[in-house]
């Protein structure tokens, strides 16, 4: 007891040395509380202790600043780097990058204190090999991200000297191309032909759709028609014939169409050469990658040694590749694979598990399309032992508890039998796109401007004289017409829709560009003095009646399409002002 009692003393003394106790009775009646004070155990604040609390009510009393509005301050690497280290040679598994903390604004920064741990730990270098940089834990458990300084050709000059590599196993690699169909014409496409060049040994190219699940059924075999856009979209690039083997849409993220994309990539390709992911920025490469991971395409054990790809809103989160090895799909493999799709396909959503369920509930708030993605080949994990030592539990009065320490748990690690012959399948960083509005944006404007759940149209009717902003990114204006033309907006349900006359349309802009009203961009005068103004270009469009719309009109890449109706044969000229002087707008 005499060893507790300074222990006692020092918690009574952190305490505050009152605290109100309702007193009963005729002072209880009249609101009054009884004090009682500990004197004895009320410490004696020290010199340094009463200036912290004069400096804290200073600060309390002093105003409080309000940040002027303008553009969000762009998040700077935490920690000190350390020069005098080498980069470590281990690649991030969230983005590719390699790990390293010479330097914070580089790619793959890791705080040296941090690095250190991880690689002089009792695993050595192979501690950094399930580490993650700073920039990708920061995207993953806070949503922001990570100012680094790379030239804009990075992420291509990536892809293109993985795809000019030496081929392996004899044969070329086949290209899997994930456009998205909310952006369509692609802007990256027509650019193919030119990134593979004569001489990259490509054997074969496989184009899929992706996010179909944000997209309504607007009517019956609306997805067949949104494939033939896909297929003329691929003609139109110049990529047709032998090279392209199918052409698919899915959803990464629901997991719609991925069993049938996994089938099809193993029935056409099976296991002959590595499979490259390709696309533009934000087209959901990543997660298509986890889902594949996550699939029967992907060896037994792949998802236990093999980290999720970092997936974010931000464009260009994977900077470096990443891989899988790909599972071989011999007959038996194919044979068991299918009895498990025909067993899935008659179970009814009564006879899913409560875990299934929920997942599905989930999904079903975010997508038109759900898609369940399962696993016919998986390890079996053996039951975790329990290592319980009761010496550690015991000890006298005199003795302070001992702490067991933490064993190191090892990380699996393929074998070389496993991935000597292996073929893989890998995740590249985004091509960035040209004249994309993504690009001017910060970090809560392109949380607002990208979908990420289902897109509920909205409709307009606009007579002539009337104008259509959508956010302060771009506004349509309805000059000349007999009768009223319908305009349905299809963009992020988070970006608002205002509508005026022509009149008051340059006053309304010139007023709540950068406030509520039009939200994006946000920041006042200061944000909307370096974005850049919106420019003027003449649409001509006949109407064809109520029934088929005219054209779909698209405001910059990664922003919104327009579909435009007329209720009557007339000629009306629509002015759309965009804010890329060199933007043109394909109808």
């Amino acid at each position: 007891m005499h060893r507790l009692a300074p222990v006692l003393l020092a918690r009574l003394g952190r305490r505050r040395p009152w605290a109100p106790v309702p007193r009963r009775g005729a002072a209880a009646a009249s609101g009054e509380e009884e004090l009682f004070v500990f004197p004895e155990y009320e410490p004696e604040p020290s010199g340094a202790a009463v200036a912290v609390t004069a400096a804290a009510a200073t600060a309390a009393a002093a105003p409080r600043r309000e940040r002027a509005p303008g553009r969000e301050r762009p998040l700077v690497a935490a920690g000190r780097p350390d020069p005098s280290v080498p980069p470590s040679g281990v690649s991030c598994s969230g983005c590719g990058a390699e790990l390293q903390c010479r330097d914070g604004a580089a790619p793959g920064f890791v705080p040296a204190e941090k690095y250190r741990s991880l690689s002089e730990g009792p695993a050595g270098a192979a501690g950094l090999r399930s580490a993650v940089c700073q920039r990708c834990w920061l995207l993953a458990h806070h949503g922001r991200v990570l100012g680094l300084q790379l030239p804009p050709e990075q992420h291509r000059r990536v892809v293109s000297a993985a795809l000019r590599r030496p081929p392996r196993h004899g044969r070329g690699p086949l290209l899997l191309y994930l456009l998205d169909v909310l952006e369509l014409p692609d802007p990256v496409l027509p650019q193919l032909p030119g990134l593979l060049g004569p001489d990259v040994p490509v054997a074969g190219l496989l184009v899929a759709g992706n996010k179909v699940d944000l997209l309504p059924a607007d009517s019956p075999g609306h997805l067949g028609r949104l494939r033939q856009r896909v297929a003329a979209a691929c003609a139109g690039a110049g990529l047709r014939g032998a090279p392209l083997v199918d052409v698919r849409l899915v959803s990464a993220k629901t997991g719609f169409g991925l069993e049938g994309l996994v089938s099809r990539l193993q029935r056409s390709w099976r296991c002959a050469g590595d499979v490259y992911l390709l696309g533009a920025t934000n087209s959901g490469k990543s997660t298509l990658f986890n889902a594949l991971l996550r699939s029967d395409y992907c060896k037994s054990r792949a998802p236990d040694v093999v980290d999720r790809a970092t997936v974010s809103h931000w464009p260009g989160t994977t900077l470096n590749l990443l891989k899988f090895p790909i599972i071989n799909p011999t007959c038996d493999r194919i044979f068991r694979r299918q009895e498990r799709l025909r067993e899935e396909a008659t179970k009814t959503e009564d006879q899913l598990s409560s875990e299934e369920k929920k997942y599905l509930n989930h999904l079903k708030k975010q997508g038109y399309f759900v898609g369940r993605v399962g696993r016919t080949f998986q390890q079996q994990k053996s039951s975790p032992v329990v290592d319980f030592d009761p010496d550690m539990l015991s000890y006298s009065i005199d003795e302070d508890p001992r702490h067991s320490t933490k064993k190191h748990e090892e990380r699996e690690e393929f074998t070389y039998n496993e991935v000597k012959d292996a073929r893989w399948c890998f995740d590249t960083p985004g091509i960035v796109k040209e004249n994309c509005v993504l690009n001017l944006l910060t970090e809560k404007e392109v949380k607002l401007v990208l979908p990420t759940q289902a897109i509920v149209p909205r409709t307009f009717i606009l007579k002539p004289g009337m104008v259509l902003f959508l956010a302060a990114l771009g506004r349509v204006d309805y000059l000349e017409g007999e009768k009223p033309a319908w305009f349905s907006v299809v963009a992020s349900n988070l970006l608002p829709v205002h509508i005026s006359n022509l009149s008051k349309a340059d006053a309304i802009y010139e007023k709540h560009a950068g406030q509520e009203l039009l939200k994006v961009p946000m920041g006042g005068e200061e944000r909307m003095k370096e974005f850049p103004p919106l420019v003027p270009q003449d649409i001509t469009l006949k109407g064809i009646g109520t029934t088929e719309a005219v054209a779909d009109i698209k405001l910059s890449s990664a922003v919104s399409n327009l579909v435009v109706r007329n209720t009557a044969e007339q000629e009306p000229t629509v002015i759309f002002k965009e804010f890329l002087s060199d933007q043109a707008l394909k109808p």
